[in-house]
């Protein structure tokens, strides 16, 4: 005796498409309900108030009077719709990396070069999504590399740096794994990355030997000469300096656009943190207070006497002394450095953003950008949000939450 297999299922690729309103999906999936189909995936996104909802089904019989019953309902809400029968229902690739698409603006032709490149490699886009609207465009794309190892990863990202310049985009790479999202600390450089303008140089100022500071500040930071005989030489500058300079300094201080917004949300989402800094405690304490930062460390400046003495006490927080303030701080939190992320600018700045899990180049010379997993061109602090898989929107429904006008702080 023998047995036939009952009718083999067939998919069915449905996809509806107009503008956005109430009763689309529940139209939809009414029909769907009389034909007595089997749901394999949905998925629905709006953009600018236009919906598209796509469906994909599986019926057992009359595929035909399934498309005739779903094209009716839809022209009952007066949408659009598209039914292919016998699609193929192997689902895509999953994602492999995450790209995040920084711009103002990004431009349809920018955008149009980084899908090229991107097919040029081979890669697919499995999904866009737009992450921010302000100060920048940031949109988010999940891509799939066919073999995804540590070379095809090398060449993504050194075909997606030399793009981005070209294009005017900052273009940030990360694997798209549970990690991404599992970042705990977060250090900052304080210097033309948490504030705007160097320290040394607003102190020099008050000594009159502002343009020699600077020019000893910008080799530094180029990596030019070392950073501790660099330093050496600024203080003294500083020399018979009454202390109160540091007062005036720490007050004249200007946040880099968005600080407060990142640090806030960061905080808002577990996050530890605080700032390591080449410059001097005096100011960086005053800084994490008015943050409500959870650790810091910077150099200190010798007082004798209620005047600067133009040298340094103690161990000077330099190159290396960041990377080895990084370890301290996460030791102290137990918290794995790759769970820690480093914002700086300066060359100064290698070895801490090379020790963090992720280190973000902040308008950076090219010494740190070399080096940096992502580097971001934009002069805004907030932007770093959106790399770290913060949404804009996100942002400002914590800050409506929590009574705050997004628009004011």
């Amino acid at each position: 005796m023998s047995t036939s297999a009952g009718p083999h299922p067939t998919p069915v690729l449905i996809t509806v498409t107009g503008p956005d309103k109430p009763g689309v999906s529940s139209v939809l999936f009414a029909a769907l309900t009389r034909h007595g189909v089997d749901i394999v995936d949905v998925e629905q996104v709006v953009i600018r108030g236009q919906l598209v909802l796509g469906a994909l089904v599986s019926t057992d019989h009359d595929p035909e009077g399934l498309q005739e019953s779903v094209e009716q309902a839809m022209a009952t809400v007066a949408m659009r719709v598209d039914v292919e029968i016998g699609v193929d229902q192997q689902p895509g690739a999953a994602s492999t990396h995450v790209l995040v698409v920084l711009g103002r603006p990004v431009s349809a032709r920018a955008l149009g070069a980084v899908a090229r490149r991107l097919a040029a490699l081979d890669i697919n886009i499995e999904a866009i999504r737009r992450v921010a609207d302000y100060p920048v465009t940031g949109l988010e794309l999940r891509v799939s590399v066919p073999q995804d190892t540590d070379e095809a990863d090398a060449a993504l990202r050194s075909a997606l740096a030399e793009l981005s310049v070209k294009v005017g985009l900052d273009i940030a790479v990360e694997r798209d794994l549970l990690a991404r999202r599992a970042k705990r600390l977060i250090v900052f450089d304080v210097d033309s990355t948490l504030i705007q303008g160097e320290v040394i140089e607003m102190l020099a100022a008050k000594a009159g030997c502002e343009a020699e500071v600077r020019d000893i500040t910008e080799a530094a930071m180029r990596g030019d000469i070392d950073f501790t005989e660099s330093l050496h030489r600024r203080v003294a500058t500083l020399a018979g300096l009454p202390a109160t300079v540091l007062t005036e300094v720490a007050d004249a201080l200007e946040l880099t656009p968005g600080a407060r917004t990142t640090i806030r949300t960061l905080k808002r989402l577990g996050y530890r943190c605080g700032v390591v800094s080449g410059g001097f405690t005096a100011i960086i304490d005053r800084l994490g207070e008015d943050l409500g930062l959870d650790f810091q460390a910077a150099n200190e400046l010798e007082i004798i006497d209620g005047v600067l003495t133009g040298r340094v006490i103690g161990d000077v927080v330099d190159r290396q002394g960041k990377a080895v303030a990084l370890r301290h701080f996460a030791d102290a939190f137990h918290i794995p450095l790759e769970q820690c992320v480093a914002v700086g600018d300066g060359a100064n700045d290698i070895d801490m953003l090379s020790t963090a899990g992720l280190g973000i180049a902040f308008n950076a010379k090219p010494a740190l950008r070399e080096v940096a997993d992502t580097a971001l061109s934009h002069p805004y602090l907030d932007v770093v949000l959106f790399v770290l898989g913060v949404t804009r929107a996100e942002v400002e429904a914590a800050d409506l939450a929590d009574g705050l006008d997004p628009e004011r702080v």
